[in-house]
């Protein structure tokens, strides 16, 4: 209950803040928030919180509370440039804090309206953070597809729900799963699935509803792309599983092939046409949908290891993706060539921190051994084999493979020669969170086991 009266007030005292004009002295107060909602998790690891039977403060809950806290923690640092030079800031700090409160409805609910209310409160402010670059028209008209797509995708979320209360009797986890396990599946219940399934898709960026990621992330400002990309997708992906995992478990082999397709579709249609992108931004957008692809894999062969295998994946992808999207929008904004590759040319003799860090991060996404992206994939891998899905294994290396083509042509264009260009400075806060995620990605290539293992 303290971490989401935590977040809660947390976005009321920004509203607060900016009717009071306290702009600089608001983010050690959004940060010093954040730190003791970790420092709430951690004291109530193994206690199981259950709140009013719609939520359940679990280990999974916790885990994936601390990680996205974290996360936020970084994308603060690294955005303070974005809120002082917003003449809303208040409205801005609120939207991401209540996003926040959003995400952690997502990844602790027990009840089927507690889901949906989590989604809302997560979706309902990306809707405007993704046009908050007023000015620009493909912001805007980022806002507007994912507005109009995403709520559509509520619908058949919505609907999937009652289909599935219709059919059970039940809107609570443990009372569905119940029902499905003692009872034979009926064509109600499964289209609610589907239906749920679909909707559950779309939030994560999963083909085939992929479509709207690409635009919406490169027509909405860059830090909250950055948002989107880590924190939004990590929360998201844990509220799938919870769903899953909890609810539909008994009927699991009615719709795995479903999931064995749509990894395997996520996968290779991403990596296929990120190689051919040459906007960086653009680039990145079907990266994130092809690591989509690879997290499904953990709610294919969902067991109780499974949840540990997403968290160390999660935790490795958002860790890799702050630093590629803060190094792109630093670079962008030293460079005459906007998004394009070409604007990475030369990046090691303008700024070698920027070049190596990147090129850690990038290494690691495509999964290099033996950095932690490859033992993230490792993991999700063996998984799939061992529960037989050895195509949709051949699939992800064959993703994996087409990633490191197009990650090595930023590596390329950072290593080579270009004509001389001024020297780039990295701005301290920069600095820092590249620094310390740089640290956490290599303790993560050294101690993969001790996270996984954490639930």
């Amino acid at each position: 209950m303290k971490e989401l009266i935590i977040l809660s007030a947390l976005g009321v005292l920004s509203l607060i803040a900016g009717l009071l004009r306290i702009k600089r002295p608001f983010m050690v107060v959004v940060i010093a928030g954040l730190l003791l909602n970790i420092g709430f998790c951690i004291m109530d690891w193994n206690h199981n919180e259950n709140l009013f039977n719609m939520m359940t403060l679990d280990n999974f809950a916790l885990a994936f509370t601390i990680l996205s806290s974290s996360l936020a923690i970084l994308w603060f640092i690294v955005a303070q440039a974005y809120f002082q030079n917003s003449n809303t800031f208040s409205d801005h700090y609120a939207l991401v804090l209540f996003a926040m409160t959003g995400g952690l409805l997502m990844v602790s609910f027990t009840n089927m309206v507690m889901l949906f209310l989590g989604i809302e409160v997560l979706s309902i402010p990306l809707f405007v953070l993704a046009g908050s670059h007023k000015t620009s028209m493909r912001s805007n008209e980022a806002a507007f597809k994912y507005f109009l797509l995403g709520a559509f995708a509520s619908a058949f979320l919505l609907f999937g729900i009652a289909l599935l209360y219709g059919s059970t009797g039940h809107f609570d986890n443990a009372g569905i799963s119940a029902f499905l396990g003692a009872n034979k599946l009926s064509g109600m219940a499964l289209a609610g699935i589907i239906l749920m399934l679909g909707a559950m898709t779309f939030k994560v960026s999963a083909a085939p509803f992929h479509f709207w990621a690409p635009d919406v992330y490169q027509g909405s400002p860059t830090m909250i792309t950055t948002f989107m990309a880590t924190f939004v997708k990590t929360v998201a992906f844990a509220g799938f599983f919870r769903l899953f995992f909890l609810s539909f478990m008994a009927v699991r082999s009615e719709y795995a092939m479903v999931f064995a397709v749509i990894a395997a579709l996520t996968i290779l249609v991403s990596n296929l046409i990120a190689s051919a992108q040459s906007n960086v931004k653009r680039l990145l957008a079907y990266s994130s949908i092809s690591h989509a692809g690879f997290m499904v894999i953990t709610l294919l062969c969902m067991n109780n290891s499974s949840a540990g295998v997403l968290l160390y994946y999660t935790l490795v992808y958002s860790i890799s993706s702050i630093i590629a999207f803060s190094i792109f929008k630093w670079v962008k904004t030293h460079s005459t060539e906007n998004e394009e590759i070409s604007a990475f040319n030369g990046l090691l003799r303008r700024s070698p921190l920027l070049a190596v860090v990147m090129t850690l991060a990038l290494l690691s996404m495509s999964g290099i051994p033996p950095l932690s992206g490859f033992m993230a994939k490792y993991m999700v891998f063996t998984a799939a084999i061992t529960n037989g899905y050895m195509w949709v294994a051949i699939c992800g290396i064959a993703g994996s493979l087409m990633a490191v083509y197009y990650y090595f042509k930023i590596i390329m264009a950072m290593f080579a020669d270009a004509p001389e260009t001024s020297e780039i400075k990295v701005p301290g806060n920069l600095k820092f969170v590249l620094i310390v995620c740089s640290i956490a990605l290599i303790a993560l290539m050294l101690f993969p086991s001790q996270i996984s293992s954490l639930i």
